[in-house]
């Protein structure tokens, strides 16, 4: 799956990286705890989360993460998005829960990966 279909399947606006999203996308993580973030994420995923402050975007970088999405319609602030920008990171918003975001993205074949 690319980045643009997951942005497709939750209707999700980009905010930043637009340029990327055809890059694929292997599995996803839906944690407000960048700690399970680190233990459980895989490569080329993307976290779902509603923590908005600067470690989502250091932890993002750190495990390979591709794509961003904030859910329950948090909004990033600016820090947040000038620091994906400098990191060739996707990040989007979207209106839906964390249960029903990773659901959707579940149903439409994403998966989370072996443990």
């Amino acid at each position: 799956m690319t980045a643009k279909q997951v942005q497709e399947v939750l209707g999700a606006r980009v905010l930043v990286g637009s340029e990327y999203l055809d890059q694929e996308v292997k599995t996803a993580c839906g944690s407000d705890l960048m700690s399970d973030v680190l233990a459980f994420s895989k490569d080329h995923s993307v976290l779902l989360t509603g923590l908005c402050n600067p470690q989502v975007i250091r932890t993002a970088e750190m495990l390979d993460i591709v794509c961003i999405i904030f859910v329950r319609g948090k909004k990033a602030d600016e820090t947040i998005l000038e620091m994906a920008r400098d990191r060739g990171l996707i990040v989007m918003e979207t209106g839906h829960r964390m249960f029903s975001s990773c659901g959707m993205l579940y149903a439409a074949g994403l998966t989370g990966g072996e443990i």
